[in-house]
């Protein structure tokens, strides 16, 4: 079985009359892939400007392109071990590890449509099932606001927790972004009185805080609220402060997000002292490289929250991480119930469906995610 087309498509909400809030697609890239056999395997690549994808991924005379087609091919991680090792010299990292990371993502929902079983059940060597607790998984609804005074954060934040716990949610987020720590303190309040002792919260203060003690001072404040995680306290680039704080800090710290390739996970860990890892799926190279992230962090007794504040399209691959492993208790989900994205919408309508609070895995071979033409060419732009 050989590569034989590899080609980059565009969907946006442009001229679709969606709301613009924090969901907004203006531009998110697709890579497809064709082999010999017929079979065809797509992903989305979160959060590359879409010029670039094309660069990279568009056609015969692209970057990865020029090497993927009439390549042969028996198994996703000897392309990948392939195009990372070709690009040793000049980019270990950023945006072409997650070019990378789509074509590994495709390249999965091709293997898996040709061995005739799910992804979630090919993802360890030998091709034996994996160490499963299940066959579903929980997502985590990120919350965010429209608006940022101190006023619109509590309230927006609160009303839509409570109207995706009414719609049969059981884990959240908030993100009081660039918050006074007591508007972090009160909104962590409100929001766990609204939820059963069971439910999950977690909080996400998205890089706001510039010292071990200002984060301390919320986080021992909010930790009666049973907080899972808080995410990224600090710049990422702060592995500093990551170690001092996670040395004291009573809730678990996450971060994980702009991170590529297991390597910077064990930087994370080691150095950083983070307990809660967050691989976007395609941004941390794949999912060859997620499930060897879960395999290190499961070595370190740390867990994995795999995150993606995309489309159901990756939350679909993702899903094969989060519920094929015993140390992913929740996984990302923006949820289009609170968002006026329409891609989203319709994308998530083809997607596995929430029910009581989980996400069955699909039992379809490969992915199990297939995308209508017809919706295509709805949202497609140049």
């Amino acid at each position: 079985m050989k590569i034989e087309q590899v080609e980059v498509f565009i969907l946006s909400d442009r001229n679709t009359g969606a709301r613009m809030d924090a969901s907004f697609v203006d531009g998110l890239a697709f890579v497809r892939l064709r082999t010999s056999d017929g079979i065809v395997g797509i992903s989305e690549i979160f959060a590359v400007p879409p010029k670039v994808t094309q660069a990279v991924l568009d056609g015969p005379d692209s970057l990865f392109g020029a090497m993927l087609i009439g390549q042969e091919f028996a198994h996703p991680r000897d392309i990948w071990k392939k195009l990372y090792e070709n690009r040793l010299f000049d980019n270990r990292r950023g945006w072409l590890i997650m070019c990378l990371g789509g074509v590994d993502v495709a390249l999965w929902d091709i293997y898996g449509k040709k061995k005739g079983s799910p992804v979630w059940q090919l993802m360890r060597e030998g091709n034996q099932p994996i160490d499963t607790p299940g066959n579903k998984a929980m997502p985590y609804c990120t919350v965010v606001s429209d608006q940022w005074d101190r006023e619109s954060v509590l309230r927006q934040q609160l009303e839509r927790v409570v109207r995706l716990r009414e719609a049969g949610y059981r884990a959240f987020k908030i993100e009081p972004i660039q918050q006074e720590a007591q508007t972090i303190i009160e909104l962590t309040k409100l929001v766990r009185n609204e939820l059963d002792v069971d439910d999950i919260l977690c909080v996400d203060v998205v890089y706001s805080w510039n010292s071990v003690e200002e984060a301390l001072k919320v986080i021992e404040e909010i930790a009666e609220y049973n907080i899972m995680f808080v995410e990224t306290p600090f710049s990422i680039d702060r592995i500093d402060l990551y170690s001092q704080l996670t040395a004291r800090s009573c809730i678990p710290i996450a971060a994980g997000e702009y991170t590529t390739t297991r390597w910077e996970f064990l930087h994370l860990m080691n150095e950083g002292g983070v307990s809660v890892l967050q691989p976007y799926i395609t941004t941390c190279g794949g999912l060859t490289e997620a499930a060897r992230i879960v395999d290190i962090a499961q070595q370190a007794s740390k867990l994995v929250c795999p995150g993606n504040w995309s489309t159901h399209v990756l939350g679909t691959a993702t899903l094969h991480i989060a519920a094929g492993s015993p140390i992913c208790p929740t996984y990302e989900l923006a949820p289009t119930e609170i968002y006026g994205s329409i891609l989203r919408k319709a994308l998530e309508e083809l997607a596995p469906p929430v029910v009581d609070g989980t996400v069955f895995v699909p039992n379809a071979p490969g992915i199990g995610f297939n995308l209508p033409d017809e919706l295509e060419a709805s949202f497609s732009v140049n």
